[in-house]
C-alpha cells in the first residue's frame, strides 16, 4: 500500500509513541502529527489533512466523540478510527453513526489495527471483531442502546455526567452556554426515564459504559 500520512490522537504520550513506532515500522506510514486532546485533533486536522486520523475516545476536555463529530461536520469525507479501550456497544454503535470508518479496542491484536487502517484507507469500513459481537449479541436480545436513544451531543454529555463533571464544568468542555448544558441535562434524563444521578450511574454500569 502506498505511504499513508496519519494523524494520532491520544492523550498518553506512550501509547502514541507505540503506536508511531508500530505504523512505521508495520505499515511504512508517516505520522505527520500527534495531539493529546479533541481540541487539538480539530483545530490541527485540517493543517495536516492526514489519510487517517486513529483517535481514542476518553480523553480530557472536548473527548473523542465530540471532536469526531465537528470534524466530520467541516470534513464530510474525513477518515477516522476509533481506537478505545472501550469495548462495549454502544460507544462503537455511537462512533460509527457519528461517521467514524472504524473502531479498534485497544486491547486487541496489534494486527487488529493495521487491518483497520488498510481497510479505511481503501475506503471501507472495519470494526474489531469482539465489539462487532457485542453489537449483534445486543441485538438479538432485543436491548435497546443508548446510542440509538441519545444524539451525539446527549451522549457525550451523559458520558461527561457519569464521570461527574456538573453542567458548568460540561459547558466549559464543550464550550456551550451553562443553560444549554442544564437543557441536555434535563433532555437526557426524560429520554432514559431517569431522576438523578445515581440512576443515570446506574444506568452507565448496566450498559457497561463505566465499571461498577
Amino acid at each position: 500500500m502506498k505511504s499513508l500520512a496519519i494523524m494520532l490522537v491520544d492523550d498518553h504520550a506512550v501509547v502514541r509513541s507505540g503506536l508511531r513506532r508500530l505504523l512505521e515500522m508495520e505499515l511504512g506510514t508517516q505520522v505527520v502529527a500527534e495531539c493529546e486532546s479533541g481540541e487539538q485533533a480539530y483545530q490541527q486536522y485540517e493543517r495536516y489533512a492526514p489519510d487517517v486520523l486513529i483517535m481514542d475516545i476518553s480523553m480530557p476536555g472536548m473527548g473523542g466523540l465530540e471532536a469526531l463529530r465537528r470534524i466530520l461536520v467541516k470534513h464530510p469525507t474525513a477518515r477516522i478510527i476509533v481506537f478505545s479501550m472501550h469495548e462495549n456497544a454502544a460507544f462503537a454503535t455511537q462512533a460509527l453513526t457519528v461517521g467514524a470508518r472504524g473502531y479498534v479496542a485497544k486491547s486487541g491484536m496489534a494486527e487488529d489495527l493495521l487491518q483497520a487502517i488498510r481497510e479505511v484507507s481503501a475506503g471501507r469500513v472495519y470494526m474489531s471483531a469482539a465489539v462487532a459481537q457485542k453489537i449483534a449479541l445486543r441485538s438479538v436480545a432485543g436491548e435497546e442502546e443508548l446510542s440509538k436513544r441519545l444524539s451525539t451531543r446527549e451522549f457525550e454529555i451523559f458520558r461527561l455526567l457519569t464521570e461527574g463533571k456538573n453542567t458548568d464544568e460540561i459547558a466549559v468542555i464543550l464550550n456551550i452556554s451553562q443553560k444549554t448544558a442544564a437543557n441536555y441535562q434535563s433532555m437526557i434524563k426524560q429520554k432514559l426515564g431517569i431522576n438523578n444521578l445515581v440512576e443515570l450511574v446506574h444506568l452507565a454500569i448496566r450498559h457497561g459504559l463505566i465499571d461498577g
